[in-house]
């Protein structure tokens, strides 16, 4: 029977797991209580803490020091390689916790995507993305501390537990589609771009559209490492530039990694790399605060990149290019990056644009099936959508 988790700290938070042990056990036959304390634990548990901590690469040992810090990491990394291990019998997880937050957090993160992943956590109101990261984990403010029940934290847990409870009864059933599916990464700043590219594949593909704020790109190439896509339609790198520049929307160094790794047919684009970004205006670094910025709302705050930033950019995206041998497209919208490097708009650079174009071509070798394909069109243009179609046509 697979089975389904619950997860906390047994030492510290055994009445709020008894609770909902005593809600679930009716619910949920394969109801598997698991133990991430470092202390004995206050309540029963099927599965000790050091069960789950030999499955550290290094051992249980860590278990035995006294930096609670180190025990905690040791019990993250532990926890992730015990739900990766048993992936295929754990059915879903529901973890509670303060400091054990980021160790259950942890395995969640190794189970595949569509296993009900619940989270509640004192820390769920603030900021989530170590936790979540690019897992599909659904994270419940726990208002009071998990520190012994009370007339909220009863209520809160009770919440918790019928939702997960429904998440269980209820599981998706996929719809049938033998379309092949299609990742493309899209801002607001390529909306029509990429919106004109799906309404044309989605006839033929399921396109799967992905919002290219660090953790997007990241999520669309996991996927595609997992074998998900037929192609990707990357018309919108901006991660890149964040990661190059110093914004807050950055793709991960290995971004492109997997195209090569792969050989995955991949059709790409400059889209929004006349951009980094920043929060609100009071969180653009002193370094920057001379630069051409342009606030797109009262949290948002874009910044025009430069001729030197651009050469950078293309030449490190045409040294990933180099790296990939299957069939690549490099689309260069002459035109325009994104809807605000057009003439009149804020960010229209030429001299910008051409660094990165220039950049580009003296960096990518180009094969029979690695092409840069200069395009005579703003990428925002119909034109440029159909040329990027047809690229993708040709690469399948």
């Amino acid at each position: 029977m697979a089975r389904t988790y619950l997860v906390g700290t047994a030492d510290t938070k055994g009445a709020e797991l008894a609770f909902l042990r005593g809600l679930l056990a009716p619910l949920l036959p394969g109801l598997t209580l698991v133990d991430i304390g470092s202390r004995a634990p206050a309540i029963p548990v099927d599965i000790p803490a050091e069960i789950v901590a030999a499955h550290h690469p290094d051992g249980a040992g860590f278990l035995q020091g006294g930096d609670r810090g180190a025990v905690v990491a040791g019990m993250g990394v532990a926890f992730a390689a015990h739900c990766a291990a048993h992936a295929g019998g754990i059915d879903g997880i529901l973890g509670i916790g303060g400091g054990g937050t980021a160790m259950a957090t942890a395995g969640m993160r190794a189970l595949p995507l569509g296993v009900p992943k619940v989270m509640v956590s004192t820390l769920a109101s603030g900021d989530v993305a170590p936790y979540v990261d690019i897992a599909d984990i659904m994270m419940v403010p726990a208002i009071t501390d998990l520190a012994g029940l009370n007339r909220i934290s009863r209520i809160v847990l009770h919440n918790a537990a019928q939702a997960f409870a429904g998440m269980m009864a209820r599981r998706p059933v996929p719809a049938p589609d033998a379309r092949p599916a299609i990742g493309l990464t899209m801002f607001g700043v390529t909306t029509p771009a990429v919106m004109a590219i799906a309404d044309v594949l989605r006839r033929d593909f399921d396109p799967l559209v992905f919002h290219a704020t660090g953790t997007g790109g990241r999520a669309m190439e996991a996927l595609a490492d997992q074998g998900h896509f037929a192609g990707l339609l990357d018309v919108t790198t901006t991660e890149i530039a964040d990661l190059l520049v110093g914004g807050v929307l950055a793709a991960a160094p290995s971004r492109l990694d997997v195209v090569a790794r792969t050989r995955i047919p991949w059709v790409g684009s400059l889209g929004a790399l006349d951009m980094v970004n920043f929060w609100a205006p009071g969180t653009v670094p002193e370094r920057f605060r001379g630069r051409r910025l342009y606030h797109h709302n009262a949290n948002v705050t874009l910044m025009r990149t430069t001729p030197e930033e651009c050469a950078l950019i293309g030449r490190w995206i045409g040294a990933k290019l180099n790296a990939c041998e299957g069939e690549v497209r490099l689309l260069v919208p002459e035109g325009g990056l994104s809807a605000l490097d057009a003439p009149g708009a804020a960010f229209h650079d030429p001299q910008a644009d051409a660094a990165l174009f220039e950049a580009l071509r003296s960096t990518l070798d180009p094969t029979p099936r690695r092409r840069l394909v200069p395009l005579p069109h703003h990428i925002n243009d119909p034109a440029f959508a159909a040329a990027a179609v047809a690229a993708l046509l040709e690469v399948l």
